[in-house]
């Protein structure tokens, strides 16, 4: 195969990558997910669910900064598992509070597509510094953590009458 038709395999596949962490494909993308979602039913707890809404959010949050940064190169440090992955408070302090974690979410996303998108990365070299990673893998495993947890905030919602 010649190197032109390796480059456009290789730009379907970000592509299409990109569509399944922006827009979810086959699923409601985390976006829709969140949109509309009422600040009450945010840190609301149904028993026998060992989550709140607020507590995914901050989770995915956490781990696609995570994510992103150790994607970017060898100096990062990663946050200890599990205890600095999930947030102890069952609700945001605030709107406010509530809406940095999703800008900060939504900025994350995007400068991770922006790795994907950087014609100097190759998507299937492994990383130096991990163990047996690569930006593509890394690009898959956010994006199924993602939509994984992206069905636990929308059964919370249906849960509590709160997803139209």
């Amino acid at each position: 195969m010649n190197a032109i038709a390796d480059s456009g395999k290789q730009e379907l596949l970000i592509g299409q990558l990109i569509d399944l962490l922006r827009i979810g494909n086959a699923h409601a993308s985390f976006d829709k997910a969140v949109q509309g979602v009422s600040m009450e039913t945010v840190g609301t707890k149904i028993d026998k669910l060992p989550y709140t809404i607020w507590q995914l959010v901050e989770h995915i949050r956490i781990a696609q900064n995570d994510i992103l940064e150790f994607s970017k190169g060898p100096d990062y440090q990663s946050p200890k598992w599990p205890d600095a992955y999930w947030p102890n408070e069952k609700a945001p302090a605030d709107k406010a509070t509530w809406q940095k974690s999703l800008a900060q979410i939504g900025e994350d996303r995007e400068q991770f597509i922006n790795l994907l998108r950087d014609d100097e990365k190759d998507i299937f070299a492994i990383f130096r510094h991990g163990t047996g990673q690569s930006l593509l893998k890394e690009g898959l495993v956010l994006a199924d953590h993602n939509s994984y947890h992206t069905g636990e905030i929308i059964m919370i919602r249906r849960l509590l009458d709160d997803w139209k």
